[in-house]
């Protein structure tokens, strides 16, 4: 079968690997589509995404969707030929953080396609994956394998806003239009946000954004956009960039909060910390995401405007041409690589 192997930065292969077979308690998937994240492109680009840096060969990938093909013993899930999101984490359930309804912060936990542990946990970029038959989520009824392949990075949007509070009603600046930042209007909106803002340097990335939902769109390079607000009661910082965070916490009322979503670089970060003194602002991280996944199915079954964010998809012999159009944002907004019939 046909997978997508980074072996470090600027090394995307796609190589014949061994078909799996299905161990205990596992699940054998035939993979449908993959969404190209943005740390995938932070693999392929510099060979690492924050503090996580390869070491060894490793299969891409975490946002799939497939069909299940078969079970390993004593596990269960739904029938074979049922069409599936997979769910790309497990969590150790034993640690501080599992324990307190925090897995998502597990300090042990396996993420598919990550070099955050090593061996590194190998990805889901393949044609056939084994994994946990309890990782597997049946699809709502109507919700296409196309569309549903939002639904890892929707659970992370969700998350975010989760983590800012209850935001109905309220005015919400997101700081990135890419992907996870459309997906962070959506969230917005669905969670009753009365007005989203967004920022970005790209154009063409503003427009996504607007299908996403949002009523405002900022230059973010032109400080004399007239669509920059005086001020918002909570702030998404959606970019990783650190001008990304200046300008939350420029913009943010006084008690307001703001989630960093967007992978900072690595090292130390400058930021404007007294902002968070004499203001009284509530920084808050957010990471991944731990409930949820399911709502974001049931969200994805409820509304088509997701169709528009998926802008290409590319048959995975071509992956690095789908990785190059992925990485340009001014051509696209989510990419998938199509795998199998």
């Amino acid at each position: 079968m046909l997978g997508c192997v980074i072996h470090g930065a600027g090394e995307l292969r796609v190589e014949e690997l061994p078909s799996p077979e299905p161990g205990p308690g596992e699940a054998l998937v035939a993979v449908r589509y993959g969404g190209v994240c943005g740390s995938d492109l932070h693999y392929w680009r510099h060979g690492g995404v924050g503090d996580f840096r390869l070491r060894e060969p490793m299969v891409l990938g975490h946002e799939v969707v497939g069909t299940v093909v078969s079970y390993g013993d004593s596990a269960t899930g739904p029938a074979p030929g049922t069409a599936v999101a997979v769910h790309p984490a497990t969590p150790c359930g034993r640690c501080p953080e599992c324990a307190g309804g925090r897995a998502n912060v597990c300090r042990d936990t396996r993420y598919l396609g990550s070099a955050a542990r090593f061996p590194h946990v190998q990805g889901a970029f393949a044609e056939r994956i084994a994994v946990p038959a309890g990782q597997l989520r049946a699809l709502p009824a109507g919700l296409a394998l196309r569309r549903a392949a939002l639904a890892e990075p929707l659970s992370v949007a969700l998350h975010a806003v989760r983590r800012a509070g209850d935001v109905s009603g309220g005015h919400v600046l997101v700081t990135g239009a890419g992907p996870i930042g459309c997906l962070v209007v959506a969230a917005a909106k669905a969670g009753g946000a009365a007005r989203v803002t967004v920022t970005d340097p790209v154009p063409q990335a503003l427009g996504y954004a607007a299908v996403a939902g949002a009523d405002t769109l900022v230059r973010a390079d032109d400080p004399g956009d007239a669509g920059w607000p005086g001020e918002v009661d909570v702030a998404v910082e959606a970019s990783g960039v650190a001008a990304g965070l200046d300008a939350c916490l420029r913009r943010v009322r006084r008690g307001g909060v703001v989630v960093q979503l967007g992978m900072l670089p690595p090292g130390q970060s400058v930021f404007a910390g007294n902002l968070l003194v004499s203001r009284e602002i509530e920084l808050r991280g957010s990471f991944r995401f731990g409930a949820g996944f399911e709502d974001a199915l049931e969200l994805l079954a409820a509304r088509g405007e997701f169709d528009g964010l998926v802008s290409a998809v590319v048959p995975v012999r071509d992956a690095e041409a789908g990785f190059e159009l992925a990485g340009d944002r001014g051509r696209s907004c989510k990419v998938l690589l199509e795998f199998g019939n």
